[in-house]
């Protein structure tokens, strides 16, 4: 029996025009009151997260959980950690260098701001900080010793990633260290090796004395491809790339027309 729903937010959860429509709060509540555990897994930090929390029910309680940074923080929604897995300054370095020589924009993210080398910002950093509710910080290299770096974004056109992405030999040693994920065309985000939302809600099933066969997992993205491979049912949303399709037992509707509702009715609500 399903006890933890996993949703994704951007292109999931939310509609395009990145709200929660009528139908989905209604379902995510009733799935609730039957004692199913909803975690919002998403690449955002918790400022990104806390509003729709709040409008679901979620917010500020100790047994309600939140999967952030595409599973580099597992916390309760009152803040309390469960597992945290970050970046260091080496690794900071380290792809900064690769940002560099591929000719593509990076930037760093935490709960506090977004961070970036770049004083020529790009219009998809500024369109993140918008998304997530966070403040830009410029910060040379040297001042970002003492930051706290759940997760990088390699950010740019997507023709440009596309292009970057296909030079394996600047690629292909780092693979070892960082799992590389597309959360939109024009971001690829970077977490240490072994940190994804899959990995996260492992944990977080542990934790809660549960298998992956208690798992529901609904998303759209390439960095949601771990947490479907990983849950017991993985949905992917109507919008979803075809990767995601594939991996799936089976497709719900579009994020315009209640898919994660619909997926909800079908696997929850009918089975208790």
């Amino acid at each position: 029996m399903i006890k933890i729903i996993a949703i994704d937010i951007d292109k999931t959860l939310l509609t395009s025009a990145n709200q929660l429509a009528p139908a989905t709060i209604e379902t995510i509540k009733a799935a609730q009151q039957q004692g199913v555990k909803v975690v919002l897994c998403t690449g955002r930090p918790m400022a990104g997260v806390a509003g729709f929390l709040k409008q679901l029910g979620l917010a500020d309680l100790q047994a309600e959980y939140v999967i952030t940074f595409n599973g580099a923080s597992v916390a309760t929604t009152a803040g309390q950690l469960i597992s945290e897995t970050g970046l260091n300054y080496d690794d900071y370095i380290d792809l900064e260098a690769l940002s560099r020589r591929l000719g593509v924009y990076f930037q760093i993210e935490n709960n506090q701001r977004l961070y970036t080398a770049n004083r020529d910002l790009s219009k998809y950093t500024i369109y993140e900080a918008n998304l997530v509710s966070l403040q830009i910080a410029y910060r040379t290299p040297e001042e970002m010793r003492q930051v706290t770096m759940p997760k990088a974004m390699l950010v740019d056109e997507p023709e440009r990633l596309t292009a970057a992405l296909a030079q394996e030999e600047i690629f292909q040693p780092l693979q070892q260290r960082f799992n590389f994920m597309h959360s939109a065309p024009f971001f690829l985000e970077v977490t240490k090796k072994g940190v994804n939302k899959g990995a996260a809600l492992a944990i977080l099933a542990k934790h809660l004395g549960l298998t992956a066969e208690n798992v529901m997992a609904i998303g759209d993205q390439g960095n949601d491809l771990s947490m479907i491979k990983y849950a017991g049912t993985g949905v992917a949303m109507g919008n979803a790339i075809t990767a995601i399709k594939e991996a799936a037992q089976y497709v719900t509707a579009d994020n315009d027309h209640d898919g994660v509702a619909k997926a909800i009715e079908k696997s929850v609500l009918v089975n208790h």
